[in-house]
C-alpha cells in the first residue's frame, strides 16, 4: 500500500520526527519564556491540527487563511492544513482592512486560524467574511474557537487523504508591488521536489541550527530557515520580530550556525559594532542574504565583520522558489552575484526582440516547482507562462563563468529623454560613496524629458555629504542622463511587509518633498 505521507508536503519533517524524536525543532521566543517543541511533540500537534480542521467540516482543497506572527505555531498550522489536504493561505500580518478582505475574498477561504495581536484588523475581515471556522490564538474573541483547547481536545493521530499529484499545497499571495496582491498556486508535488533537491545537494544536518527574525509568512524564512533545517533534524529559533541588538544576541547566545534576511536586516546589523566585536561567533557557519537586491558593498562588510562566508541567493514566490544561489561545488560566487543555477531546475536569459541572449535579459526559469498559475488570474497567466517556463520579470546578466547578477525588475526601467533608465543601477553607483548607508531611486515627472531619476538616501554615519557632492559622484561615475536630479536624505527607507524597500511609497514620499509640479532644466 501506498504512504500517503510520501507525496504530502505536510509530512516534509516526518522522517527527521521519526529520526530525531527528542531533538529540539523549534525555540520559540515569543513569550516571556523560551518555549521548546521537539520533533516528537511537533509531529503530534501537526496530526492533531490537521484532524481539528477535518471536524471542523473542512475538505481537501478548501482554502484556510491564516495571519499569525512569528511563532511556533505558524508551522503546525501551516502545514498541519496540508496533511488534510487544506489549503493554508498565508497572509501578511502587516495587511490594511481593505487588502485583507480582498484575499479572504479572492482566495475563497472558508476558514481562518488567526493571532488577532499579530493584526487588529484580521478578526473583523473574517467575521464580515462569514467563515466556516475560526480558529484564534491566545484571547479567542466571541463567536471565535480557542486554538489550544480545540488542538488539545482533538485525536493524536491522523491518516491523510490521497492527493492528485496536482493538488494545491498552500495559496501565498505577493506583496502586490505591481498592483493588488496575486495568488501563486503551488503544488505538494512542485514543493516537494524543491525539498528532495535540497536533502541531495545541501549540506545541512542535526547540527544545524537557524535564526529566523523575518515573518514566517514570507518565503526567505520558510526557504532559508524552516524548510531545509527542519527535513534534515536541525532546529530553529524563532524571534518575534526584528531588532539588531536582540537579533545578535540570540544569534550568538543560541550558536546558530545559519542565519539569513534581506538586505535590510543587515545594514541595521552592522551599525551594532560594540555587541558584534564582543559576542563569539564560533558556532556560526554561514550568513545568506536574499528578497532584494544587495549592493557588494553590504556584502563585503558583513563577511568582515562576521568572520563567515555570505551568499547571496534568487528566488521568487512563483518559481521553486530557490533557483540561482552559491555553487554547491566549493567555488565562491563573486559579491554581487546571486550565484549559480541550482542543480535540476533550468534557467534562460531573454532580451526585448524575444531571442534567447547567452549575457543579459529577462530572466525565465523552468523547473518542477514553479507555479502551475496565478489563481483566478488567466490573463496573467497567459502573459507570464510560457510552455514550462515563467517570465520573472527580473532582468540579469551572465558571465563567462555563470555567475548571475540581478540588474533590476524590468517593469523598474524608465526611459528619460530617449535613454532607458534602470533604478538599480544607479543605486549601485551612489552606494559606492562613502556617505551613502541606503538609497532608493525612482523616477519623477520632468518637463522636458518625461521623467528623470530621483533618489532617497539614508546616510552612513559619520557623513555628512549634501545632495550637491552625491549630484557630482554620480555624474563622474554614471552617464549623465542617470544621475538623480534631487537627492532627499531620510533617517529609514520605509520597507514592506517583507522587509523590502517599498518603492511605491518612496515615490509617494518623493512627490511629497518636491511637489507636484514637473522638474525642468
Amino acid at each position: 500500500m501506498t504512504d500517503r505521507r510520501t507525496d504530502n508536503l505536510g509530512y516534509w519533517c516526518h522522517e527527521a520526527a521519526r529520526a530525531h524524536p527528542s531533538r529540539i525543532a523549534l525555540v520559540d521566543l515569543s513569550r516571556a519564556s523560551p518555549r521548546e517543541v521537539a520533533y516528537r511533540e511537533l509531529e503530534e500537534r501537526l496530526d492533531r491540527f490537521a484532524a481539528m480542521v477535518v471536524a471542523a467540516g473542512l475538505r481537501p482543497g478548501d482554502r484556510m487563511a491564516m495571519a499569525i506572527g512569528n511563532r511556533f505555531e505558524f508551522v503546525e498550522v501551516m502545514f498541519g492544513a496540508m496533511r488534510a489536504g487544506v489549503v493554508p493561505v498565508p497572509m501578511n500580518t502587516k495587511l490594511g482592512a481593505d487588502t485583507l478582505a480582498y484575499v479572504l475574498a479572492d482566495s475563497g477561504s472558508v476558514a481562518a486560524v488567526v493571532d488577532p495581536a499579530a493584526n487588529p484588523r484580521i478578526v473583523a475581515a473574517c467575521d464580515a467574511a462569514k467563515l466556516r471556522a475560526r480558529f484564534a490564538l491566545d484571547a479567542a474573541p466571541p463567536g471565535w474557537r480557542d486554538y489550544e483547547s480545540s488542538l488539545q481536545a482533538s485525536p493524536a493521530a491522523f491518516e491523510p487523504p490521497a492527493l492528485a499529484p496536482g493538488h494545491m499545497s498552500f495559496l501565498p499571495y505577493t506583496s502586490g508591488s505591481t498592483g493588488r496582491p496575486k495568488g501563486v498556486v503551488l503544488t505538494h508535488a512542485g514543493q516537494l521536489w524543491w525539498i528532495r533537491t535540497l536533502q541531495k545537494h545541501w549540506p545541512s544536518g542535526p547540527g544545524d541550527r537557524a535564526l529566523a527574525a523575518v515573518p514566517l509568512f514570507h518565503k526567505n524564512a520558510m526557504a532559508g530557515a524552516i524548510k531545509p533545517l527542519l527535513h534534515c533534524g536541525g532546529s530553529v529559533v524563532i524571534l518575534p520580530g526584528f531588532e539588531p541588538r536582540r537579533f545578535l544576541e540570540v544569534l550568538s547566545g543560541y550558536r546558530c550556525t545559519v542565519a539569513g534576511g534581506v538586505p535590510a536586516v543587515f545594514t541595521l546589523l552592522l551599525q551594532q559594532k560594540d555587541l558584534i566585536a564582543s559576542l563569539d561567533w564560533s558556532a556560526l557557519k554561514v550568513l545568506k542574504i536574499g528578497s532584494a537586491p544587495t549592493p557588494k558593498e553590504l556584502l563585503d562588510a558583513v563577511e568582515a565583520a562576521f568572520g563567515v562566508p555570505v551568499g547571496e541567493s534568487y528566488g521568487l514566490t512563483e518559481g521553486g522558489p530557490v533557483m540561482i544561489g552559491p555553487p554547491l561545488d566549493g567555488r565562491r560566487a563573486p559579491h554581487g552575484s546571486c550565484g549559480v543555477i541550482w542543480p535540476e531546475g533550468e534557467c534562460r536569459l531573454v532580451g526585448a526582440d524575444g531571442r534567447d541572449d547567452p549575457s543579459y535579459g529577462e530572466l525565465w526559469v523552468r523547473n518542477p516547482g514553479v507555479t502551475p498559475g496565478y489563481y483566478n488570474l488567466p490573463e496573467v497567466n497567459r502573459e507570464r507562462l510560457v510552455d514550462g517556463w515563467l517570465r520573472t520579470g527580473d532582468l540579469f546578466s551572465l558571465d563567462t563563468e555563470g555567475f548571475y547578477y540581478f540588474r533590476g525588475r524590468v517593469d523598474d526601467m524608465f526611459n528619460s529623454g530617449g535613454e532607458n533608465v534602470y533604478p538599480l543601477e544607479v543605486e549601485n553607483i551612489l552606494l559606492k560613496h562613502p556617505a551613502v548607508a541606503e538609497v532608493s531611486v525612482v523616477p519623477f515627472p520632468h518637463a522636458i524629458k518625461g521623467e528623470v531619476p530621483v533618489a532617497m538616501v539614508v546616510r552612513a554615519a559619520g557623513h555628512d555629504a549634501g545632495e550637491d557632492e552625491l549630484k557630482a559622484f554620480c555624474l563622474a561615475n554614471g552617464p549623465a542622463y542617470a544621475h538623480p536630479r534631487r537627492i532627499h536624505f531620510v533617517d529609514a527607507l520605509p520597507l514592506n511587509g517583507p522587509g523590502k524597500i517599498d518603492r511605491k511609497l518612496v515615490a509617494r514620499m518623493m512627490h511629497d518633498v518636491i511637489g507636484d509640479a514637473k522638474l525642468g532644466g
